[in-house]
Parts: structure tokens; sequence; C-alpha cells
């Protein structure tokens, strides 16, 4: 409730005429803020009601609310700014044609407010409120695109990636013409979290692993996007896209610094996983990336399961679908059913038998046979080994320059 004494002199103010109403104005509202008290909102509310009143005539309100705007945001109590701000905010709808900087300006204050005390849902929906379409000012698409991107942000601290997802297309609309660095890194990270928030596991690899090659970015933060990208590939589907990105993080000097190198290295070496490097690389996830799929498995046992199918096509030219399943450690018709997704999405080469219940891997079209297999196993090793070599040959001119130059250099 409003104090007896403020209204009292607001009515006043109201009536008054001269010039000395506008210096009562603003000697009011350093009474009402050094008294602050459990009215301090509600005080603040009436003022600006009373300097918004149609006795008071937008040119004499127009710089008292200026002047408001300023003490309003160096409130030290969230909780003031964010009932008095939210009550204001009604209070300027209707007038908002009168008042549009002061609205806007008000209306950041009132987003940090809610972004202090962590309400990021209560920040998105007041900066969704600040118009951008205007015929007194001219915002320019760096202003539209820092403010999408926010609330692209706020959406995402909620774990909603549905509504960031509709502010990044905004952005998207724009970001060719945005020359701000920090925002245009912003977006980068945001792409990256939304995809990997809808599973989009690949997609966001790449993004994230984009990021990380941002020099503007300080190392400790570039390493942290290189370790999500490799954690967001490891979950990302087994098939030739994903191995392409295995091969570029595993190609990357830096990726032996991360947590997740280990898990990263036998997956590309088409190595088995066992169920206790499943379980520690699981420690480190994300809830949604440990959903639930619609099978009860989590997105990682999938992940692991299909890489352990292509590793196991590496190994054998053909296995019964019992040991299959024994191997993989699931039913043998849950092995059956994820070889043949995989064999349909062309993921997986091989065929199944159903009927001697076998399946037969490295199955070539029509008229391919079985010299031309071998010899195309025979380069994909030589490939790998001559990788292997060049890797461990950069590791030592990097470590041992002096030892390099005089044994291996020519």
């Amino acid at each position: 409730m409003v104090s007896s004494t403020v209204a009292s002199q607001l009515a006043q103010l109201e009536n008054a005429g001269g010039n000395n109403r506008a210096h009562g104005y603003n000697q009011l509202l350093n009474e009402i803020i050094t008294n602050a008290g459990t009215e301090l909102s509600e005080n603040l509310t009436a003022y600006v009601q009373s300097i918004l009143s149609d006795s008071i005539g937008v040119i004499h309100s127009r710089p008292l609310l200026a002047s408001f705007v300023q003490h309003y945001g160096n409130l030290q109590d969230n909780q003031v700014k964010i009932t008095a701000g939210t009550e204001i905010v009604q209070l300027l709808t209707p007038k908002i044609v009168s008042y549009e900087q002061q609205d806007s300006e008000i209306k950041f204050i009132l987003a940090d407010a809610y972004e202090a005390d962590e309400e990021f849902t209560g920040s998105a929906k007041t900066l969704q409120t600040i118009t951008l379409d205007s015929s007194q000012r001219n915002v320019t698409d760096d202003e539209r695109a820092k403010i999408w991107m926010r609330i692209c942000r706020c959406y995402l601290e909620e774990d909603d990636p549905t509504n960031a997802l509709t502010f990044l297309n905004k952005v998207k609309q724009v970001i060719f013409n945005v020359t701000d660095t920090a925002t245009r890194l912003q977006f980068q990270l945001s792409q990256a979290r939304i995809s990997d928030s809808q599973r989009n596991f690949l997609d966001a690899s790449s993004s994230y692993f984009a990021l990380s090659n941002e020099s503007i970015i300080d190392e400790e933060e570039r390493l942290q996007a290189l370790s999500a990208s490799i954690t967001c590939a490891v979950l990302a589907p087994a098939g030739p896209l994903r191995a392409r990105q295995l091969g570029k993080l595993y190609k990357d000097e830096r990726a032996v610094e991360t947590p997740e190198y280990g898990i990263l290295e036998k997956i590309f070496l088409d190595r088995l996983l066992t169920p206790a490097e499943k379980e520690k690389f699981a420690s480190g996830l994300k809830d949604h990336q440990l959903a639930k799929t619609s099978d009860g498995s989590t997105v990682l046992d999938k992940a692991v399961l299909e890489h352990n199918l292509l590793a196991i096509s590496r190994l054998y030219q053909n296995i019964a679908l019992t040991n299959l399943g024994t191997l993989l450690g699931v039913e043998p018709a849950k092995a059956e059913a994820y070889a043949a997704i995989m064999i349909e999405s062309n993921r997986l080469t091989g065929s199944i038998d159903q009927i001697a219940g076998v399946i037969h891997f490295n199955a070539f079209a029509e008229g391919a046979d079985s010299a031309i297999a071998n010899l195309r196993a025979w380069d994909a090793n030589v490939q790998g080994l001559a990788e292997e070599v060049e890797k461990v040959t950069t590791m030592l001119q990097r470590e041992e320059p002096g030892w390099y130059e005089k044994t291996v250099t020519v």
C-alpha cells in the first residue's frame, strides 16, 4: 500500500504549477528511495503513475521519467525492481508511443533483475515486449540480434529449446549483417546447445567444434567446446557421417587434453567398448543426454551398441545372431533389429540370413567379388596405419624438436 505521506505529496505536486514542480518531484523521489521501507515498490509505482498523469503532460513527464529510470536502475533490491518494474511497465503500455525509450530502458533493468534472481523465463518474456520496429528510433540489426540472442539464452537456461529455437531463427535472418563478435559467438554456442538439447548430436558436434576453433575465445573455453563436441559425436548415430566427424576430432592435437579422449580413441579405432567404459562416460553426461528412447534404452546405450556392432563387423565376416547378442550384451532379437536398421539406413554394410540365424558383413553390391572387398579392407588398414605413424611423428617433433631434427629429418 502506498504511504499516506507520499500519496499526499504526489497529489499536491499534480495540482502545483510552475518550474518548481519538476524540482519537487525529483526531491520526493530521492526521499522515497532514501526512506525505502516495506512500501518502497508501491511508492515507486505511485510516483510513476503520478508523473504520467494527464495533468503533468508529456513534455514535463518525459524528463521526470528519464530521471526515474536512472534511480530505478541503481536500486539494490532485485525484488523491489521486479515488483515495481512489472507494475510500471503496465502503466506505460497504453502510452508507449510517447515514452518508448524510457520503456525499453526499464524493461532492460527489469530483465537484469529477473536474471539476477535466476528467473530466466521472466527475463525472456520481458525482453520480448521491447519495441524493435520503432518509428521514433533506429534499431540496428546488431541491437535486434543482441536482444533475440539474450532471449534465446534465457530459454536455454530454463531447458526450453523450443522457444529458444524460435528466437535463434529470428537471429538467422540478420546474422550476416551482425558485426558484433560477441553476438556472433553467442549465436554459434546457442545453435550448438539447441541441437544438443534436441538430440541432433551430429549437428551439435559440428557446431561445438567450429566454436572450439575460434581464436578470439579463451583457450579454456575452446577446450570445453572441443570436449562437448567429442561428447556429442560419441552420442551421434553410428555411420559414415559420424566417422568423418570423429576423424576430425581425433586428429585435433588438443583432443588428448580432454577427459573424453579415451573413448574417442577407442571409437575411432573401431575397438569394442566395455560396460565399465560406458558407465564412466555416462557419469559426465547431462540429463537430456541420458533420456530414455522409445525402446527403453538411453541415447548412450544405443550409440555404444551401434558402435560395437560396427566394430564387430570389422572383426568378423559373418557371425551367428546368438553370438552377436552375447558380444553386444543384448538379446539376439535386439541385436538383429539394430543390425537391420543400420543396414537399411546404409550405416552398416551386410545382410542377414534369418533362416540360418547368421549376419554377413561387408556384403558389397552385386558384381563385386571378395578380392575387391579384401583390397578395400587392406587399403583402409594401410591408411589407418599411415595416419597413426604421422600422428606419432608429429608428437615427437613437438615434444623433442632437437632429437627429431637430428634423427628423423633428412
